[in-house]
């Protein structure tokens, strides 16, 4: 009997230990509209387990750029093969957050000579943390990477200081990030609470006429999102959730 029980434990044991190491899901990528693709990349956290982080990626000609790294560098590399698979260059990459679902590519596209591009308030906050700053920084706001191609806008802080997002404005797309967030605010450890539903309410006016809103993590939907996201945050501040800063 106690063998049987010794057995039984050695068992559970290496069940727990095979489905700890389980491999992660495998680099997604969906084509959305014509010349956008959203790629979709997979980490384990402590705190929440599985997750899926998506990104863009914009074809404009021949060039391609990476709207958010994947969250790993394998999976980077990955989305790199990809695009020269499609016969594209990686022209560059922009970041919308430090956080590293939107940048832990960056030393990987840095080490290819790929041009990465973040605001400044990102890079100094990526330089704090001690990770890898991308190469090219810029203030102005909005900003374009490509001219009436691909709009960065910061729209005041949110799920971090520096979150901004992305517009596509042929495509009326508009890639969200982790700003958005209509089915609970997530992660708040570097949250500005107070400042979310304000900044939201921005989103909401600068791009009501968005066709698709493709959030950091979740389903793409329309422009409802961003009420929805607003709505979250007013909850939030309403709460007086102890992560208020």
């Amino acid at each position: 009997m106690k063998m049987a029980f010794v057995l039984t434990l050695s068992a559970l044991l290496f069940a727990n230990i095979s489905t700890a190491e389980e491999p992660l899901p495998e680099l997604e990528i969906k084509n959305i509209d014509e010349g956008v693709y959203m790629h979709i990349s997979y980490e384990k956290y402590p705190s929440w387990g599985l997750v899926a982080s998506n990104g863009l990626v914009v074809v404009e000609g021949k060039n391609a750029y990476i709207i958010d790294t994947p969250v790993s560098t394998k999976d980077t590399e990955k989305l790199v093969q990809w695009i020269d698979a499609q016969g594209f260059k990686t022209a560059a990459s922009i970041s919308t957050h430090f956080h590293s679902d939107s940048t832990a590519g960056i030393a990987y596209l840095n080490s290819k000579s790929i041009p990465t591009y973040a605001s400044t308030q990102t890079n100094a906050l990526l330089k704090k943390k001690g990770d890898e700053q991308a190469t090219h920084s810029f203030d102005k706001n909005p900003y374009w990477l490509i001219k009436n191609k691909i709009e960065a806008y910061y729209p005041g802080a949110g799920h971090t200081p520096d979150n901004l997002v992305i517009w596509l404005p042929e495509q009326k797309i508009l890639f969200g990030g982790c700003f958005v967030k209509p089915e609970g605010l997530g992660n708040l450890g570097d949250a500005v609470i107070k400042d979310w539903p304000a900044s939201a309410e921005k989103l909401i006016q600068r791009y009501s006429n968005a066709k698709i809103v493709v959030p950091g993590h979740g389903a793409m939907g329309d422009a409802s999102l961003l009420e929805k996201t607003k709505q979250r945050a007013l909850e939030a501040v309403r709460d007086k959730s102890p992560n208020l800063k």
